[in-house]
This record gives C-alpha cells, sequence and structure tokens, in this order.
C-alpha cells in the first residue's frame, strides 16, 4: 500500500478524480503557510543563562549549601537562616506563586489535547392512548463518550503554553530570591546586634571607669585635696556613663527580639544561643575575616533571580503575541461521539451502538469590531513593557552590585586607619588617666580623653559592623553568591569556590 507522502510522487491518471486527503492537503496549504508568521523571530534581548544555572538555581537548590555557604562565616548565623527560611511569609508567598505558576502551565498544556466526557442517561416513555389501547411502556438507557479536540492549527496554544512555561522558571526564581533576601536581612539583623554587644561591652567598661573616677574623687574631696566642683562632675560623668550602657543594652534588646520576629525561635532559646556562640566575645580590633574584594565576574549578573525572571518575563511577552496573533487566524476542530443503548419494551430488549467522526470544523473569524486586533496591540505593548523592565532590571543590578565594592573598598582602606586610631586614643587615655591619679592632670583633661577614646572605639566598631553589611549587600546584589573558580584573587569574605549562591 503506498502511502499519502509516497502518492504525491506517483502520476495520477488522466481524468481521475483527486484523492479527499488530497484535497484537504492543498486546502489546508495556505494556513499551514500562514502560521509560520504568527510567533515572528524569537526576542534577543533577554541574556543567555550560565551553564552553571541548574532548576534553575545556583547550587543546584540544594538546602545544604545554604548551611554550607554561611557556615564558612558563622555557624550560629547558619542556623539562623535556616530557621527564618523555613517560617518566612515572604518565602511560604513565593511558593504558592511556584504552585499557582506550576497549575496556570497544566491548564496551557491541557488545551494542545483532546477533550472526553463521558454521558449515562435513562429515559421511560409511553406513546399516546388509542382507541382505548394503552400503548406499553418503553424504558430506553444510554452510556456514551463524547470527544472534541481543537487542532492548533497556528501554534497559540502551543504559544500560551510555553508563555507559562517561562513563568513558572522565573516564579521558581522569584522563590530563590526570596531566600536570598531572607537570608541577607537574618545576616544583617545579626551583625548589628554583634555590634551592638560590641559596643555594650565597650559603654560598660566606659561606665565602670566613670564610676571608679568618681568614687576616688569624692574621696579626695572629702580629704579636702578636691574642690566640691570636681566631684560634682565626676558623679556627672558617671551617671552619663551608666545612662549611656543603660541605652546600649536596650538597643541590644530591640536586635534581640528582631531576631526572634525573624526566626520565631523563642527568646530564652536564642539568648542562650548567642551567648555561648564563640563571638560574643569579640573585641574592638581590626576585622582582618573579610578578604577585599579583587574582582566580580559580570557574567553572574545573569544569575540574579530578578533578572533571570526579568528576562522569563520577555520570552512569555513574546509568547503571548503570538498567541494572539493567532486567534485573529481559522480555528479547525474535529469532534466524535461513541454510545451504547439499550431499550426495553414489554420484556423485549433491543441492543444497538452509534458513534460518529467529525465534523471536522473550520471556523474563520470575519468580523469581531476589532478586538482581536487590540488584542494583539495589547500584547506587543506587554512585550515592549517587559523589555524595558528586562533592561532596568540589569542598570538597577550593576548599581547595585558596583554600590557594594565600593563600600567593601571603602571600609577596607579605612580599617587600618580607624585601629591605628582607637589604639593612640587607648594609650592617651591610658596616660591621661596615670596622670590624673598622680594628681598632673585635672579630671576635665581625663573626661575629654574619655570620650575621645569611646568615639574612636564606637567607630571601630560601626566601621566593622558597615563592612559585615556591605558584604551582605554584595551577596544579595549578586543573587546570593558567585563562582570564584574563574576569577583572579580571592573574592569578598570568607566565600567558599563553590558554584554560586545559596537557597
Amino acid at each position: 500500500m503506498r502511502t499519502p507522502e509516497s502518492a504525491l510522487c506517483q502520476p495520477r491518471p488522466q481524468g481521475s478524480p483527486r484523492p479527499v486527503w488530497h484535497r484537504l492537503t492543498i486546502a489546508l496549504l495556505p494556513l499551514s503557510l500562514a502560521a509560520c508568521a504568527v510567533h515572528g523571530p524569537r526576542p534577543t534581548v533577554a541574556t543567555p543563562v550560565p551553564p552553571q544555572w541548574q532548576a534553575p538555581l545556583p547550587h543546584q537548590g540544594s538546602v545544604v549549601e545554604l548551611g554550607r555557604w554561611w557556615r564558612q562565616q558563622d555557624p550560629l548565623l547558619a542556623e539562623l537562616i535556616l530557621a527564618a527560611d523555613s517560617v518566612s511569609p515572604t518565602v511560604a508567598s513565593a511558593k504558592s506563586n511556584i504552585e499557582q505558576a506550576r497549575a496556570a502551565r497544566a491548564a496551557a498544556s491541557a488545551a494542545l489535547l483532546p477533550t472526553l466526557d463521558a454521558s449515562a442517561s435513562v429515559s421511560r416513555s409511553r406513546g399516546a392512548v388509542f382507541n382505548r389501547m394503552v400503548p406499553p411502556a418503553t424504558t430506553t438507557a444510554q452510556l456514551g463518550l463524547q470527544s472534541s479536540w481543537e487542532i492548533d492549527l497556528f501554534g497559540g496554544a502551543a504559544a500560551s503554553r510555553g508563555a507559562e512555561q517561562q513563568r513558572l522558571q522565573g516564579s521558581q526564581a522569584l522563590w530563590h530570591s526570596a531566600r536570598v533576601s531572607v537570608a541577607a536581612e537574618v545576616a544583617t539583623q545579626y551583625h548589628s546586634l554583634r555590634a551592638c554587644e560590641q559596643l555594650l561591652a565597650v559603654a560598660r567598661a566606659d561606665a565602670a571607669s566613670r564610676a571608679e573616677t568618681a568614687r576616688l574623687t569624692d574621696l579626695a574631696t572629702k580629704a579636702g585635696f578636691q574642690a566640691p566642683a570636681t566631684a560634682a562632675l565626676a558623679q556627672a560623668s558617671a551617671a552619663e556613663g551608666r545612662s549611656a550602657a543603660t541605652a546600649q543594652a536596650a538597643q541590644c534588646d530591640i536586635d534581640i527580639k528582631a531576631l526572634v520576629a525573624l526566626t520565631a525561635l523563642p527568646e530564652p532559646e536564642l539568648r542562650n544561643k548567642l551567648a555561648k556562640s564563640p563571638t560574643a566575645a569579640a573585641d574592638t580590633r581590626s576585622d582582618d575575616t573579610l578578604a577585599p574584594v579583587i574582582s566580580v565576574p559580570a557574567v553572574v549578573l545573569s544569575q540574579r533571580p530578578d533578572i533571570f525572571n526579568a528576562a522569563r518575563e520577555v520570552d512569555a511577552a513574546h509568547l503571548d503575541v503570538g498567541s494572539a496573533r493567532a486567534e485573529r487566524y481559522p480555528r479547525l476542530s474535529l469532534s466524535g461521539s461513541i454510545a451504547g443503548n439499550r431499550s426495553r419494551t414489554d420484556g423485549v430488549s433491543q441492543r444497538y451502538n452509534t458513534w460518529s467522526i467529525g465534523p471536522l470544523q473550520l471556523t474563520v473569524p470575519l468580523f469581531d469590531g476589532g478586538a482581536s486586533a487590540a488584542n494583539v496591540e495589547a500584547a506587543k505593548a506587554r512585550y515592549e513593557n517587559a523589555t524595558a523592565q528586562y533592561r532596568g532590571s540589569v542598570r538597577q543590578a550593576v548599581r547595585e552590585v558596583e554600590e557594594a565594592l565600593v563600600n567593601l573598598q571603602s571600609t577596607a582602606d579605612r580599617s587600618r586607619d580607624a585601629a591605628i586610631a582607637a589604639d593612640g586614643y587607648r594609650a592617651s587615655f591610658a596616660g591621661t588617666e596615670a596622670r590624673y591619679r598622680s594628681g598632673l592632670a585635672s579630671l576635665v583633661e581625663l573626661e575629654d580623653a574619655r570620650r575621645t577614646l569611646l568615639a574612636a572605639q564606637g567607630a571601630l566598631v560601626n566601621l566593622q559592623r558597615e563592612r559585615r553589611v556591605a558584604w551582605v549587600s554584595l551577596y544579595r546584589a549578586l543573587g546570593g553568591g558567585w563562582t570564584a573558580d574563574n576569577t583572579e584573587g580571592p573574592v569578598a569574605g570568607n566565600a567558599p569556590k563553590t558554584s554560586g549562591p545559596v537557597n
């Protein structure tokens, strides 16, 4: 038997009619050619995704890598981030968006398939009475299947499915973005708390020193060696020191409560973990644990979840244009049914089956008041908007990365000078205090030296906090990290040379 394709190549006898399939193919050929113009060229604005993207998340979406990445910096911080990730409403909302996008993709895929419905019916009837003769009752039962299929001639349904697939991938990236945001927020709050603890230690040491100075001054005043005004100044200085320490302790309590809200850990448990953490005993010396950033590869910007999602939106909007265009072209549908019937009259049963294929229906849109053309224009406008949003996301990403790099470099350059200044003011205060106790310096000189030292120590702690926050900002600006294997020199912080951001 020859196939239709082989029959096309064989000569047809003179005067013989053309096969039905041949006439149908010729009739549908213009429609098939028109389908090539529905979608148009693929958009080129989207940046290609780097090979290390999987799922499409760096670190292959592994939760284990999340803890491992942050554990390089602080084991407790990694634990707090995982706790916050499990209770974050932002992450939960992102997960919900993924499920919604997956359901939308399934619905779009179903439009490409035939539908199949089952039907069942039972009826009982009796004819009209004629000449006082009552006709017998008839019971009829039917069970059947009905199917219909709209053939996707111009790829409109396929385009809709492709658009939903792109949006699903974008929602997965936004889920990763939510997790990166939660990690960055917890890390920032954690570093703020640690800085607050260091400032509290400085404030308490200063308050204790002022209290001791006030005690010695009071004894000297009672012995007649100091004026009462000097004693009053010493008491005022001690009160000021206690007030500053109390305010600093309150700020630390506020930071702890903020961490409780982020992680949902009981406050006593969190305080116990913080007390046992090795970093609780950190001093105000220069922080050398964060290596300077030498370079960051530009390609890592394409792994930012917001840029990845913006690129997927461009692709989805392009496919939506094709889907809207397909609505302006003819539609071809095919239906069919099969049914089994049973009729019973006066104990006599009859069975018979029916089936049908068709009609094969071609619907050609003629006039809709311009609705379909308006839908195409609206889809084009959405595509242009998605393209603009994508370009804006790239520019914003470059800005955020460069700002984070500038802040990191600035804090690195200032760290050495800040440490030298703090050491110098510490030595100056120690000398002034020794001279005061020997009667060679006034209490005013001592208090001036104390305030200068306190300001230098506070500035050093705040600089360390600023440096760590800048590192967290770089982590967030790069979508959670990057591959360091192909860069020259160390990268920011103690980042391990793994395949990208945490999850």
